[in-house]
């Protein structure tokens, strides 16, 4: 199998704000297997929040390239290998994905065929990022047309968290569901989680710090569902999760790809936890991977290529508010010409 890993710079649309920082750009790691004289391609982002780099990712590739060996579809042995050494879930789901689009087009099928799943999933949400009231009130009324649920990045450490939500549903009633983002203290949790029930909040993502020994205290006191995403990054995580939150948000950049992100899920449903898949800001290639985990999910937040400037690698198509996968061979996205 050849491998090749390769480090890129996706251009957004606008500076996306959430409440640790802000950005203007996204970088993710690209890798290409070859089998055969057919090459797969997939896509991972990583994280600083996680101790990963575009930079930390590459090398991971190339130093332990040798444990993808020559068979492309043995996907549990690649698995176990991989996870055989710490850290680095982005580049894992890099390789995971380029592993699934390499056996897809091996086999002329579309990657949600290969896995047996339903090829769409739920509706995705649109992200509102961060911002004053009337700005989030604006870029929702926007998106509404569009888009069948917002999720609003709260955090902004004013104390207009929950006149940041009063805003938008001002103007729109669609479904509306916030992401914190660590940011809340248990005691500015337990003050705004009330008001955002009243306002018709469905569920609160990560409020508190990852860890924060205050979640169980959370959890039994919060009036809607708590869903957390950095305090669960793979199958793992689940027991503690179930302790602290009634769901889970999946990434394929924290889980390590479309393998664990599987589990995962049918792990937290025989928990009872709700089923949440995320994202990063990333392409239409990691997108499509995540497209074929999303028919397993209660909710879906797969925007990060429709908030890009330019989508580098087209193929998956937003259908009444749907991201669907295309029925082409693999992932089914191409590189942009």
């Amino acid at each position: 199998m050849e491998v090749e890993a390769r480090s890129v710079r996706l251009q957004l649309a606008e500076t996306f704000v959430i409440a640790r920082e802000a950005s203007d750009y996204a970088d993710v790691v690209h890798v290409a297997l070859s089998h055969e004289g057919i090459t797969g391609f997939g896509e991972g982002a990583p994280v600083e929040r996680y101790g990963e780099s575009v930079e930390s990712a590459k090398a991971f590739v190339e130093e332990h390239a040798a444990l993808i060996g020559d068979d492309p579809f043995a996907l549990e042995d690649v698995g176990e290998r991989l996870a055989s050494v710490p850290g680095e879930q982005a580049a894992k789901a890099a390789i995971d994905g380029a592993l699934h689009d390499l056996q897809g087009k091996l086999l002329g099928m579309p990657v949600f065929r290969v896995l047996g799943l339903p090829r769409s999933g739920p509706p995705t949400s649109w992200t509102v990022w961060l911002g004053d009231p009337d700005d989030m009130a604006q870029r929702a009324e926007w998106a509404a047309p569009s888009y069948r649920r917002l999720k609003l990045k709260l955090g902004g450490g004013d104390g207009l968290d929950v006149e940041r939500v009063r805003a938008v549903r001002s103007v729109t009633e669609l479904p509306l569901m916030v992401d914190v983002n660590e940011w809340w203290s248990l005691d500015e949790a337990l003050d705004a989680l009330p008001q955002l029930a009243e306002i018709g909040v469905e569920y609160c993502e990560q409020p508190l710090r990852a860890g924060d020994e205050g979640g169980r205290t959370l959890k039994e006191r919060s009036p809607i569902p708590i869903y957390v995403d950095e305090d669960c990054h793979t199958l793992a995580d689940l027991l503690a999760c179930a302790e602290i939150a009634h769901g889970i948000n999946i990434k394929l950049a924290k889980s390590g790809g479309i393998r664990e992100a599987i589990r995962m899920a049918h792990a937290a449903r025989a928990l009872r936890m709700g089923v949440m898949l995320g994202c990063m800001l990333e392409s239409g290639l990691g997108i499509a991977a995540g497209c074929c985990v999303a028919p397993l999910c209660d909710h879906i937040d797969l925007d990060g290529n429709l908030l890009l400037r330019e989508d580098p690698w087209p193929g998956v198509a937003l259908v009444d508010g749907i991201q669907v996968p295309s029925l082409h061979a693999g992932l089914g996205v191409s590189a942009r010409a």
